[in-house]
């Protein structure tokens, strides 16, 4: 099972509807280790890292407009090399 770390930048109304609280959730759900961060620009920062099929699939939870809460209008997924990975999922 390959180990796999993206950067995804969530676009939309994400902040203050319990965006990262969910994607916490989902995320340690799929066993992904990383963090969801609020960003000054209103969008929502995700490290995530895990077997490759389980971030794929939070990928894909996002790309289908994540929690009921949020408005999710844009994804972004970039490949991303981490030197020392997460032990957990958080937010802040």
């Amino acid at each position: 099972m390959a180990t796999t770390c993206y950067k995804i930048w969530v676009h939309g109304v994400v902040q203050g509807v319990g965006f990262r609280y969910h994607t916490q959730t989902q995320a340690k759900s799929l066993g992904i280790r990383g963090y969801a961060h609020n960003l000054p620009d209103g969008s929502v920062e995700v490290l995530a890292v895990g077997a490759d099929e389980q971030v794929k699939a939070l990928i894909a939870w996002f790309e289908q407009g994540g929690p009921r809460s949020a408005q999710v209008k844009k994804v972004l997924v970039e490949p991303h090399q981490i030197a020392q990975p997460p032990t957990d999922f958080t937010t802040g």
